[in-house]
């Protein structure tokens, strides 16, 4: 069965080593993790966990590579990469080496840098950086990044062109930026390298699309993406990430192993057999 992950998103700040035991004890053999919580203003921590950075601490750094080791888990996809106006790619030499150091598979790049020319010369800075280390950069696109839909990602892989700089498609972002399963099933399957999966309706109910992003997306099932044809567009070998924050459920007290393990559930119903 296609590999599983659970993504960084969607615990809100518990500890990496914390997540990884989560993770096996849900059936999942990869996480997506950042070197430090996700950054919100205001700070999102229902459950009130500790402070940390995998930067800074190498006790930590020694009991998520140990948990990693012990429960047979993979990092998948180090985020945090964020091309700002003004990003210098080589600034991220040293975050690059942590996530080798972990023994990440990939590493994911966002651009918010509306300078399009700029933005896909820094990715190409960052796709060496990673190949440096051993890693692929993966690309994540969507609504509110400077690169907004398939077609503009396609041309940031083209300008790049580098074979170990892939897509990340998310399934909501997908289809909010107008593609869906035809357009990733006429894609060379070799360009699509991680996906990340939650349910969502069509038309977004917030007045943030951020905030919906980063906070409260659907259970499979539970709302209007057309996923199970998605997931069958996409190559049958990649990790197919769990990406499902729910705030509203955390704020009322219950814990990511009841929030996720319903996920996993689903997400596992949209694998081919």
């Amino acid at each position: 069965m296609q590999p599983l992950s659970i993504e960084f998103i969607s615990v809100f700040g518990l500890p990496p080593d914390e997540f990884v035991h989560l993770a096996a004890d849900l059936g999942c053999g990869y996480i997506s993790t950042g070197l430090s919580p996700l950054l919100s203003n205001p700070p999102c921590n229902p459950h009130g966990y500790p402070a940390w950075s995998l930067r800074d601490d190498a006790a930590l750094r020694r009991a998520l590579l140990a948990a990693l080791r012990d429960r047979n888990v993979r990092i998948g996809v180090g985020e945090g990469f964020l091309i700002r106006p003004g990003t210098d790619a080589k600034a991220f030499a040293a975050d690059v080496e942590t996530m080798r150091e972990l023994g990440a598979a990939s590493i994911n790049a966002v651009s918010i840098d509306p300078d399009r020319s700029r933005s896909f010369d820094q990715l190409a800075v960052l796709a060496d950086l990673a190949d440096a280390a051993g890693l692929e950069l993966l690309l994540e696109f969507g609504p509110l990044m400077a690169i907004p839909d398939l077609p503009t990602a396609l041309a940031a892989l083209r300008h790049v062109d580098r074979p170990y700089f892939r897509l990340l498609v998310d399934t909501m972002h997908l289809v909010r930026s107008g593609a869906g399963a035809a357009e990733l099933a006429a894609l060379d399957p070799q360009l699509i390298g991680y996906a990340q999966v939650c349910d969502a309706p069509i038309v977004s109910t917030f007045a943030s699309y951020g905030e919906e992003a980063k906070f409260e997306r659907l259970v499979p099932g539970t709302g209007e993406l057309p996923l199970r044809s998605i997931v069958a567009a996409l190559p049958p070998d990649i990790v197919i990430g769990i990406e499902i924050p729910q705030r509203s459920l955390a704020e009322a007290g219950i814990g990511p192993r009841e929030r996720l393990a319903r996920c996993v559930e689903a997400t596992r119903r949209l694998l081919p057999p």
